[in-house]
């Protein structure tokens, strides 16, 4: 159960991955404080979740294909009205896309609603992190560099300690973004990466082609998808820049999502909540059958 704390509507999104052998739900409620953007679009309505699947590279993770490899398109199937059932009981409305990076037959790309755009909310702050570890992972970032806050970067959230003319090192300030989704904290870092264009920028060419992050802050389940998975292949700085981005985004104060729901796993992922709507990106390291990214708007 999910209980969407600025509308009070319990919206019952209980994903059933019967495919990964994995039950994922959203339990607990979630402050407004979470998430911060410049803009505040509404979703676009989905009234009842249909299958869309969204073109994506083949993962390069997967192990070595079995000579007879299993077919799930019925379980798929399955998957896709259980999750029509739920969502219409429970009045809810809802995106999801999965990707596999481990096991037999790894799934390219299954989505529902994939493409529909949502608030992206704090998971704008995603592809900052990705981009902010790809940096350091290159050497053109250093982690003890000293960014300085201007009164123009400050939103509610987490922290309230900011002055004018205060610096903080870059990893302080990802540890903010990370753990806590302080909203000030993920400003000071937009501005210092080049704003919004350069956030954007990056996001496409790590497969975000439909989000417009930051102005107006939107995005799909699909491009949320897509930054995890150029992420999880190496394609933003590999070890190197993963050794530094999951410590700040595993275990976070926000886990009442995907990982409350895969307690055993490993879950990197980012949230974002507005008060209407919730979303979560994770990529979950040690699934049953090996590394998956499931991705969630509701």
């Amino acid at each position: 159960m999910l209980k969407l704390a600025g509308g009070g509507l319990t919206v019952l999104v209980l994903l059933l991955l019967s495919v990964l052998f994995v039950v994922v739900v959203f339990p607990g409620a979630v402050p407004l404080v979470l998430v911060g953007s410049r803009g505040t679009p509404s979703p676009s309505p989905v009234a009842i979740v249909t299958p869309s699947p969204s073109p994506s590279p083949s993962p390069t993770l997967s192990s070595s294909p079995s000579p007879k490899p299993v077919d799930r398109t019925a379980a798929f199937a399955t998957l896709t009205r259980d999750l029509n059932k739920i969502a219409t009981a429970g009045g809810a409305k809802a995106s999801v896309s999965l990707m596999e990076l481990g096991g037999t037959a790894p799934v390219a790309m299954w989505s529902i609603k994939g493409d529909s755009s949502w608030p992206a909310d704090s998971t704008y702050k995603l592809p900052l992190l990705i981009a902010e570890a790809q940096g350091i992972a290159s050497g053109k970032f250093k982690a003890t560099d000293k960014l300085c806050y201007k009164s123009s970067d400050y939103e509610v959230g987490w922290f309230g300690d900011y002055v004018p003319g205060t610096c903080y090192t870059r990893n302080a300030l990802a540890q903010r973004v990370g753990h806590y989704s302080d909203n000030t904290a993920a400003h000071i870092l937009v501005r210092y990466l080049g704003g919004s264009t350069a956030l954007n920028a990056f996001a496409k060419s790590m497969g975000a082609v439909q989000s417009k992050f930051w102005v107006p802050n939107t995005t799909t389940t699909g491009d949320l998808a897509r930054l995890w998975w150029y992420e999880a292949v190496g394609a933003a700085g590999g070890k190197a820049a993963q050794g530094w981005l999951y410590p700040l985004i595993t275990k976070t104060y926000w886990e009442a999502g995907i990982p409350a729901g895969t307690p055993k796993a490993t879950v990197v992922h980012k949230v974002g909540y507005n008060g209407r709507s919730l979303n979560d990106a994770a990529l979950v390291l040690n699934g049953p059958k090996g590394a998956y990214i499931v991705t969630i708007c509701t």
